[in-house]
C-alpha cells in the first residue's frame, strides 16, 4: 500500500525536489501550517508529515502541538534549514518523531522515513486491538450498571484513557456519542422489561435508577414515540401476547 506524505513548506523547489526523490511515495503539499491544518481537520489518510520550521503565519513547531491533538499517533518530521540544540529540543518537546536539517541527504531521509512509518504501523496496530479491548469493557460496563449513574469521567478512570479522548474515540469507533449509547442501553433494557415482564411503570423507572417515574415515562416518549403502556400494548398486540 502506497503510503501518503504530506509535505509543509513555502518553498516550492524544495517541494518539487522532494516529489521526485520519494516518488515512491503518494506526496501532498501544503504551503503553511494553516494549509496543513484544513487538509488534516478534514477526513484523509495522511501516514506521515514533513513540517519545516520556519513556515509564513503560524510556524512549525507551534502547529505541531496543534497537529497531535489531531492526531496523537501521525509520525512527524521537524525540517530546518537553522539547525541548532534549541530548535532539536523544542521539536522533541512538541512530540515530533524525528529532526533532520536541510538540505537533507535522500538516503538518510528515506531511512528515517521508513523507520517511522514502520514504527507507526506496529503502534496503530497494537493500538486498534487495545482500544477495541477496552471500549468492549466499558459497554458491558454499562450494560450491567445500567440502573446507575456512569459519568465520563468514571468511564474513562476504568479503562485508563482521559475523557476528551474517550469521548472522541467512543464516537469513532461506536457510531454514537457516549451520553447517546447510554441512554440507547437505557432504553433497550426498558422495552426489554415492557415486552417481557409484568413489571408496572414504576417499577422499571426504579429499575433502570430513575428517580422520578414521570421523568423515565417522559425521555421514553421521547426516544420512541410511544408512552411506556403504548409501547406495551402495541408489543402485545403486534405479537399476540
Amino acid at each position: 500500500m502506497t503510503n501518503r506524505i504530506l509535505i509543509v513548506d513555502d518553498d516550492r523547489v524544495l517541494r518539487e525536489e522532494f516529489l521526485e526523490c520519494f516518488s515512491e511515495n503518494e506526496i501532498v503539499e501544503a504551503r503553511t501550517a494553516e494549509e496543513a491544518l484544513v487538509i488534516l481537520k478534514k477526513p484523509n489518510e495522511i501516514d506521515l508529515v514533513i513540517l519545516d520550521v520556519k513556515l509564513p503565519g503560524l510556524g512549525g513547531i507551534e502547529v505541531l502541538g496543534q497537529i497531535k491533538k489531531i492526531n496523537p499517533n501521525l509520525g512527524i518530521i521537524i525540517i530546518t534549514a537553522f539547525g541548532s540544540k534549541d530548535v532539536a529540543l523544542e521539536a522533541w518537546r512538541g512530540r515530533a518523531d524525528e529532526y533532520i536539517e536541510k538540505p537533507f541527504n535522500v538516503d538518510k531521509t528515506k531511512k528515517i522515513i521508513d523507520r517511522i512509518l514502520e514504527e507507526k504501523k506496529v503502534v496503530l496496530e497494537t493500538f486498534a486491538g487495545d482500544i477495541e479491548g477496552k471500549l468492549k469493557r466499558l459497554k458491558l460496563f454499562i450494560q450491567r450498571n445500567v440502573d446507575k449513574k456512569i459519568t465520563l469521567v468514571n468511564a474513562a478512570e476504568l479503562i485508563c484513557l482521559s475523557p476528551k479522548y474517550l469521548s472522541r474515540v467512543f464516537k469513532e469507533r461506536v457510531g454514537l456519542g457516549f451520553n447517546d449509547y447510554k441512554l440507547k442501553i437505557k432504553f433497550n433494557a426498558a422495552k426489554d422489561f415492557l415486552k417481557n415482564t409484568r413489571y408496572n411503570v414504576n417499577q422499571i423507572s426504579e429499575k433502570l435508577g430513575y428517580l422520578n417515574v414521570e421523568s423515565f415515562m417522559r425521555q421514553f416518549q421521547k426516544r420512541t414515540g410511544y408512552t411506556p403502556t403504548g409501547y406495551r400494548k402495541r408489543h402485545r398486540i403486534k405479537t399476540g401476547k
